[in-house]
């Protein structure tokens, strides 16, 4: 929503704790024009995971998120996955009447 950008959400996981966030495009992209040389690891756009992750602690729910396929490396999309850890704790976070 901050970066202006809707992606599309796929989820093939049964156990439903895991999910793929696709977005149409990565704003990062447009400030990297080519990895300095010997720094092909480098990945500019895991910013985007430790944002998602923190969003993701505030409202207590802890996720692991990393990069599964990413245009700057030559994928045909950027596409993050984001794994759910554990359950929240529902009696722990329900209103009290």
């Amino acid at each position: 929503m901050y970066l202006g950008i809707t992606p599309s959400v796929t989820c093939n996981n049964s156990s439903r704790n895991e999910f793929s966030l696709i977005p149409d495009k990565n704003p990062l992209v447009e400030f990297v024009e080519e990895f300095p040389a010997g720094r092909s690891s480098l990945c500019y756009c895991s910013l985007l995971c430790g944002i998602i992750r923190g969003a993701l602690e505030m409202v207590h729910l802890a996720a692991d998120v990393t990069f599964l396929q990413n245009r700057l490396k030559g994928d045909s999309v950027t596409e993050i996955g984001i794994t759910f850890l554990k359950k929240p704790d529902e009696e722990k976070y329900r209103w009290k009447k």
